[in-house]
């Protein structure tokens, strides 16, 4: 079976966003491939965390990655800094990097701009990390969102780089994005993408919001004049959207909703819509509230980190015997 990697920030709770994006994607992904799904608490230290938050939202992501579907017997699950190797294999990837290819990595220029002096070293050294992450483990794709696309480009040629110096030790990645709804867009702002960091509390639902919640924010959800319930991600990207989210969550086509509601205008539209955004979240609610407090949970993470120390030290044994960091 071929491998993939993907890793989430435990930087706050899923949005409909991250499920819809990704995590919708990786159930079927564990038929059919070898599949580490990583909780990546070390790229969220890049910015400052709340200890105790943070230790919560890694116990929340965990309890949500198996509560939409994944199975650990399937997979493997586990938290990044339970396995040293990501770290050691990181400052290698950081040293077979340029410093003006990390300084052009966009996410990079966004997140350390009007910081003046006070820009976290970490910040820079993301994508060397990511690029350790996904090497590790022998992998074949990783599926992720458009956002994403240059740090995957960087990992692939840090992977060449190092096998012209020291010979082929890394399978060189592929990048793997979902046909349809790689990314959901704000509900206050169709041309800006769904984030849990938003300020406006309104531009997400998250995975954890009650049914009230989450009918109020997409009643309240940026529309247009002319009513109208037609996909056009260029005149009318808010409600292109919003059908987007309807068609992921309910499985019809972008042709089906438009027919369905012709002429109904946006309440109708928004009504079923929300209707069918809570009871498509319903059953993970309810699967996260079984995990999150039980050890269950802490046994399938403690498995995860096993089984992936295994083979993240094999990757990294073959990777310093290459380099010549080795007494025998």
């Amino acid at each position: 079976m071929k491998t993939i990697f993907s890793g989430i920030q435990p930087s706050g709770i899923l949005t409909l966003g991250n499920y819809l994006g990704a995590m919708k994607h990786f159930v079927p992904l564990q038929e059919e491939f070898n599949c580490y799904y990583c909780i990546v608490d070390q790229h969220a230290i890049t910015v400052p965390q709340d200890p105790a938050v943070l230790k919560q939202n890694i116990r929340r992501l965990a309890a949500l990655y198996l509560a939409v579907g994944l199975d650990p017997n399937k997979v493997t699950l586990f938290i990044q800094s339970e396995v040293p190797a990501h770290a050691k294999l990181g400052w290698i990837m950081l040293c077979t990097s340029y410093l003006g290819e990390l300084e052009r990595m966009t996410q990079f220029k966004d997140k350390s701009d009007g910081r003046g002096e006070s820009i976290p070293g970490g910040l820079l050294a993301y994508p060397p990390l990511m690029a350790a992450d996904i090497l590790l483990y022998d992998t074949d794709f990783v599926p992720v969102g458009e956002d994403q696309k240059q740090h995957l480009e960087l990992t692939r040629d840090l992977a060449n780089r190092f096998n012209s110096r020291y010979g082929e030790i890394f399978k060189v990645p592929d990048i793997r994005l979902p046909e349809t709804g790689a990314r959901i867009m704000s509900l206050q702002d169709g041309t800006k993408k769904m984030s849990k960091s938003d300020a406006n509390q309104g531009g997400f639902i998250s995975m954890l919001d009650d049914p009230d919640t989450i009918t109020k924010k997409i009643k309240r959800a940026q529309t247009d004049s002319d009513s109208q319930v037609r996909y056009d991600k260029d005149e009318k990207p808010a409600v292109s959207n919003l059908m987007t989210i309807y068609s992921l969550c309910s499985g019809k086509s972008l042709e089906e909703i438009q027919a369905m509601y012709e002429g109904k205008g946006y309440g109708a539209f928004k009504t079923d819509l929300a209707e069918v955004v809570v009871e498509t979240l319903r059953p993970i609610q309810e699967r996260y509230e079984q995990l999150f407090h039980t050890s269950e949970l802490d046994d399938i993470l403690s498995d995860g980190a096993r089984k992936a120390n295994e083979a993240a030290n094999r990757m990294l044994h073959k990777v310093e015997q290459a380099m010549g960091m080795a007494r025998v």
